[in-house]
C-alpha cells in the first residue's frame, strides 16, 4: 500500500491515542501511532508531514515523566501537542507548567483570542472544548503567543508560527470538544500540507497489487471467522489470488446461533465467492479445553492457541501452505501493547508474528492499517453485500468472552439463544443499524425466582448496547424501555436456565464493549 503522505502520532500513555489517529484519518490523511520511546533517527526516516503529541496522566514536571528530546521540535516538521503533549512541549522548550488550583474537567468554553490563527480558522470565537488537566501552563516557551483561554485555564492554546509548533491545552479528538474535527483538519491539511488523498478505493486497489508481489505463487491459508473483519479479508485475498487461497473456517462451538450454518452458505461452495472453503467442526474439542477455566486470559489464550493449533492441522492435509491470513485490525494491533504506550487490552490477537512452532512462512495482516469503520468501506469497495459488511461485530475468541466463568455448551446454547432474541427485536424495532454494537452476555450471577408456582434459581442475562463512531469509546445505548422489556418477556420466557435480565449501562472507559 502506498503512503505517500503520513502523520504520526506520539504516544505519552493518553487514553485517546487511538481516537486521535482515527481523526486525523477522518480528513483522508494517513496516520499511525508509536510510543514517545520511537528513536529520533526512525522518526525521520518516516519522514512525516506531521508529528502529534497525546495527552498522558504524567505531570511533565517530574523526574521520571514520560518526555522526548528538543530535536523533536527542531525538525522543521509541524508538531501539535494535545493536553500533555502540550505541557511537555512548554516544558521542553523553555515554558513553564504547574500545579493548578483545581481540576479542569469537562464540556468548557474555549473562548479563541487569536482568531486568524491557522488552527482556529472557521472556529467560532467561543466554542466548547473537552478540557482534562491536573497541570496548567503557566508560562508559554520563548517565541510562543496564547491564541485561547477559558475562565479557569489562562492558556488553552498557543503557538510559535515561524517554527511550526502548536499547542492545545484541551482534547479536539474526541466528540465533545464541538469542532475539534475542523482544527486537526486546519493542522494536518493546511499545516502540514497533507493533500488528503487516504481512500479506500485505492487502498483497496494498493492491498490487492502487494498482495499479488507478495505471494507470488504460493498456497495462502485464510483464518475465516465470519465476522466482519475476517469476511473483507478473505475476499480482498481471493481478489488478489483466487484459487491459490484456502479459507478454513473454523466452528469452535462458541459462535452465534445459527452462525456456522450461514458462514457456510455464504463463502461455501454454493456461494457467490470463488474459493476454497474447508469447515472444521472443533466444538468438542474447545469445550473440552475450556473446561474448569474460569479466568478471562486464559479463556483467551486457549482459544486463541487452539485455533493456530487447527490451522496447523489443516494446513498439513493441504499440503505446503506458505502464508496464514488473519483479520487483524489497527486496535487489534494497539490493543494488544504494540505501536504505543497502551496496556495489553486484548491478548487473544496473533499480532506481531507466529509462536515458533507453527508451519508458515509469513503471516498476511491486510486490514492491520484499517479501524473497523474503514474495514467496513473496504468491504462495500470490494463488492460485499451489505447485510455482511455491516452485521455486528464479533470478537475471535467468541461466545467464550462473553459468557462470564466456566465455558460450558448448555452456557453456550443459554447465550446463543438469549443473543437470537435480543437481535431479532432490535432489529424489528428498526434500530440494528442506530446502535453501534449490541449483544447478550451471560453473567456468573444466579438469583432466586419464581415461575408459576415454583421457586427458581437460574442465571442472569446481561444485555448490553453502546453508539460509538470509532469501538475505542463508548457510551451506553438509550433503548425505548418497551423494547427492553419485550426482550426480557422474551427471553426469561423462551430460554431454558435464565430468570433475569439486566442492562449494562457502562461506557467504555471505564468499561470495554465486551465483557471480558
Amino acid at each position: 500500500m502506498m503512503k505517500k503522505e503520513l502523520v504520526i502520532v506520539l504516544d505519552f500513555g493518553g487514553q485517546y491515542n487511538q481516537l486521535v489517529a482515527r481523526r486525523v484519518r477522518e480528513c483522508n490523511v494517513y496516520c499511525e501511532i508509536y510510543s514517545y520511546k520511537t528513536d529520533l533517527e526512525k522518526i525521520k526516516a518516516m519522514n512525516p508531514k506531521g508529528i502529534i503529541l497525546t495527552g498522558g496522566p504524567n505531570s511533565c514536571y517530574e523526574a521520571d515523566s514520560p518526555t522526548y528530546s528538543k530535536e523533536l521540535f527542531e525538525l522543521g516538521i509541524p508538531v501539535l501537542g494535545l493536553c500533555y503533549g502540550a505541557q511537555l512541549m512548554m516544558h521542553v522548550l523553555g515554558g513553564k507548567v504547574e500545579k493548578a488550583d483545581a481540576r479542569e474537567y469537562g464540556k468548557t468554553e474555549v473562548i479563541v483570542d487569536k482568531t486568524d490563527s491557522k488552527i482556529f480558522e472557521g472556529v467560532s470565537p467561543k466554542t466548547i472544548c473537552w478540557m482534562s488537566h491536573f497541570d496548567y501552563i503557566s508560562k508559554v516557551a520563548p517565541g510562543f503567543e496564547i491564541t485561547s483561554h477559558t475562565e479557569n485555564c489562562p492558556c488553552a492554546s498557543a503557538e510559535n508560527v515561524a517554527e511550526n509548533l502548536y499547542a492545545i491545552q484541551f482534547h479536539p479528538e474526541v466528540l465533545h470538544t464541538q469542532e475539534g474535527t475542523k482544527m486537526l483538519y486546519n493542522f494536518v491539511r493546511n499545516i502540514c500540507g497533507c493533500a488528503g488523498d487516504w481512500r479506500m478505493d485505492s487502498f483497496v486497489e494498493d492491498q490487492i497489487k502487494a498482495i499479488r508481489e507478495k505471494v507470488g505463487d504460493g498456497k495462502v491459508l485464510c483464518a475465516l471467522s465470519g465476522g466482519v473483519d475476517s469476511s473483507v479479508a478473505a475476499v480482498l485475498l481471493s481478489k488478489a489470488i483466487g484459487n491459490q487461497l484456502t479459507c478454513v473456517f473454523v466452528d469452535h462451538g462458541l459462535l452465534r446461533k445459527n452462525e456456522g450454518d450461514e458462514v457456510e452458505a455464504v463463502f461455501g461452495p454454493e456461494g457467490p465467492y470463488e474459493l476454497n472453503f474447508i469447515r472444521v467442526n472443533a466444538q468438542e474439542r474447545y469445550y473440552s479445553k475450556l473446561k474448569g477455566v474460569t479466568e478471562p486470559e486464559a479463556k483467551r489464550k486457549i482459544i486463541g492457541e487452539e485455533f493456530i493449533r487447527v490451522f496447523e492441522e489443516e494446513a498439513k492435509k493441504i499440503g505446503t501452505v506458505d502464508f496464514l491470513v488473519q483479520g487483524t485490525i489497527y486496535p487489534d494491533v494497539v490493543e494488544s501493547g504494540l505501536g504505543g504506550e497502551s496496556a495489553v487490552i486484548k491478548s487473544h490477537h496473533n499480532v506481531g508474528g507466529l509462536p515458533d512452532h507453527v508451519d508458515f512462512k509469513e503471516i498476511i495482516e491486510p486490514l492491520r492499517d484499517l479501524f473497523k469503520d474503514e474495514v467496513r468501506k473496504a468491504g462495500l469497495e470490494l463488492g460485499i453485500p451489505e447485510n455482511l459488511v455491516f452485521r455486528q461485530p464479533f470478537p475471535g475468541p467468541g461466545l467464550g468472552i462473553r459468557i462470564i466463568g466456566e465455558v460450558t455448551a448448555d452456557k453456550v446454547r443459554i447465550v446463543q439463544d438469549a443473543d437470537a432474541i435480543y437481535r431479532e427485536e432490535i432489529a424489528k424495532a428498526g434500530l440494528d443499524r442506530s446502535i453501534g454494537q449490541y449483544f447478550a452476555a451471560l453473567t456468573n450471577m444466579r438469583s432466586v425466582g419464581v415461575m408459576g408456582d415454583e421457586r427458581t434459581y437460574d442465571y442472569a442475562i446481561a444485555l448490553r448496547a453502546v453508539n460509538t463512531i470509532d469501538f475505542m469509546t463508548a457510551e451506553s445505548a438509550e433503548i425505548p424501555y418497551e423494547v427492553l422489556n419485550k426482550v426480557m418477556s422474551r427471553i426469561i420466557n423462551e430460554v431454558r436456565g435464565v430468570n433475569r435480565v439486566m442492562y449494562d449501562l457502562t461506557s467504555k472507559p471505564p468499561g470495554t464493549i465486551e465483557f471480558e
